[in-house]
C-alpha cells in the first residue's frame, strides 16, 4: 500500500522559545537564551536542506513556542531556509505570534517572505484572566498587534481564544467572543481549557486550588460559541476552529484528513509515507542528533492502512463536514469499512451523527462528544 503521490504535503517548523511558560500549556518550550537561539537555527537550517520532500509543500506552519519572538534577522534566516526546503513560496503560510511580540519590524520580515496568515494567542480579553493563566501580554497590546498585523498586509488573522478557564463565567467568555468579532478577524480558534499533566496549572489542580469544570459546564462554553460565532458569520468547519468563507486553514485541514507532512525542529512529528515519527522533545537532544547525522527521534511507526483509515475516520470527524466514507475506501482498500458502516449507523440511532451509506459526519450532540465518538473506532 502505498499514499497517493498526489496528496497534500504540508511542512511544520517548530521554534521553541518562549519568555515565558504559560499556566495552562503542555507544548515543550525553552527561554530563548542566545546561544541555544544560534545552535537552533544552525540545526533547523541544516534539518531543512536535509529533508529533500518528495514534492512541493503546499502549507508550511510555523508553531511554538512563540516564533516571533525571534529577532528579525533571524526569522529572515530560518525562512530562507523554510523556502529552500518547501520547494518555493507556499500557498499558505501560517505564523504563530503573541501580543507582545507580533511587531512591525517582524511582521515584514514575515511578509517579505511569502506569509500569508497570522495566528495570534489572545486567549482573553480579561486582564485577570490573562494574569491567572501567566500571560505576559496586555489587552491594549492585542489591539496593537492587530492593527500591527492589518499595516503589514497580511491579509489572513487568525485569534486564539481559550474558555471554562478558571474562574471565567459564561458571560465574560461572550464577553471575549463579541470583543474578537469586533476585531474582524478573518479566523477564529476556540479551545476549551484541558489540563496535561505537564502543564503548571496541574500541580494547583492537584492540590486541590483548582477543580475540573463538569461536562454540562464545558457543554455550556461550547454551545454559546458556536450559536454566537455562527451568528457573526463563522462558519464551523471544525471543533473548535471557525472562517469566514475561504479563509479554512488547509495546513490543518490536510493533517485531519491524515495527508502526509514533514516537522523540523524539537518535538515536531513528521507522517511521511507510511512512517510517522517524532523528533526528540528536547532542544540539545535534537540538536545534538542533528550535527551528528543522526536525528533523535520517538515514537516511530510503520504505518499500515488500518492505522492510516482510522486516523482518517476519528480526525476527519472533527470537522463539521464529516468523512466521505465511499473516498476513504478508495484510498485504503484493505480496511474493514463495512464494520465502519455498522459503528456509523449505531451512531446515527444515537443521534450522535448523521450517514447517508456514504458521508458521515456528526450531529451538534454527537460533535460536543467527539472523544467520545472517536473510541467507538479504535
Amino acid at each position: 500500500m502505498t499514499l497517493s503521490r498526489q496528496s497534500a504535503l504540508g511542512l511544520y517548523v517548530h521554534v521553541p522559545f518562549c519568555a515565558r511558560r504559560c499556566e495552562f500549556c503542555a507544548f515543550y518550550e525553552v527561554p530563548p537564551r542566545r546561544a541555544d537561539v544560534e545552535r537552533y537555527l544552525a540545526c533547523a537550517e541544516r534539518e531543512l536542506a536535509e529533508l529533500h520532500l518528495p514534492r512541493r509543500a503546499e502549507t508550511v506552519f510555523w508553531g511554538g513556542g512563540t516564533p516571533s519572538i525571534l529577532a528579525p534577522a533571524d526569522l529572515e534566516r530560518l525562512a530562507g531556509a523554510t523556502l529552500g526546503a518547501s520547494g518555493g513560496t507556499p500557498e499558505e503560510w501560517t505564523v504563530e505570534t503573541t501580543p507582545a511580540t507580533c511587531r512591525a519590524d517582524r511582521l515584514a520580515v514575515l511578509k517579505n517572505s511569502g506569509v500569508t496568515r497570522v495566528s495570534i494567542g489572545v486567549q482573553s480579553f480579561d486582564e485577570a484572566i490573562l494574569a491567572g493563566l501567566g500571560r505576559l501580554h496586555t489587552t491594549a497590546q492585542v489591539s496593537e498587534a492587530i492593527g500591527a498585523v492589518r499595516a503589514a498586509g497580511i491579509g489572513n488573522l487568525n485569534l486564539d481564544l481559550m474558555f471554562a478557564l478558571p474562574g471565567q463565567t459564561l458571560e465574560e467568555w461572550e464577553r471575549d467572543l463579541r470583543t474578537a468579532i469586533a476585531a474582524g478577524p478573518e479566523h477564529i480558534s476556540t479551545y476549551c481549557l484541558t489540563i496535561e499533566e505537564s502543564a503548571p496549572l496541574f500541580a494547583r489542580l492537584a492540590r486541590g486550588r483548582l477543580s475540573r469544570r463538569t461536562p454540562d459546564e464545558e457543554a455550556a462554553f461550547y454551545e454559546r460559541t458556536w450559536d454566537l460565532l455562527e451568528a457573526a458569520g463563522y462558519r464551523q468547519y471544525e471543533v473548535s476552529n471557525f472562517a469566514r468563507p475561504g479563509y479554512e486553514c488547509v495546513h490543518n485541514l490536510n493533517t485531519w484528513r491524515m495527508r502526509e507532512w514533514a516537522g523540523v525542529g524539537p518535538a515536531a512529528a513528521s507522517q511521511l509515507g507510511l512512517r510517522r515519527y517524532a523528533n526528540a522533545a528536547n532542544l540539545a537532544r535534537w540538536a545534538e542528533g542533528v550535527e551528528k547525522g543522526a536525528p533523535a527521534r520517538t515514537d516511530e511507526v510503520i504505518l499500515d492502512e488500518a492505522t492510516l483509515a482510522t486516523d482518517a475516520v476519528v480526525f476527519g470527524l472533527r470537522m463539521v463536514e464529516g468523512v466521505d466514507l465511499a473516498e476513504l475506501a478508495a484510498r485504503f482498500p484493505s480496511h474493514d469499512w463495512a464494520e465502519v458502516a455498522r459503528k456509523a449507523s449505531e451512531l446515527e440511532g444515537q443521534g450522535l451523527a448523521e450517514f447517508d451509506g456514504r458521508s458521515l459526519r456528526l450531529t451538534r450532540r454527537g460533535r460536543l462528544l467527539a472523544d467520545e465518538v472517536a473510541l467507538e473506532f479504535f
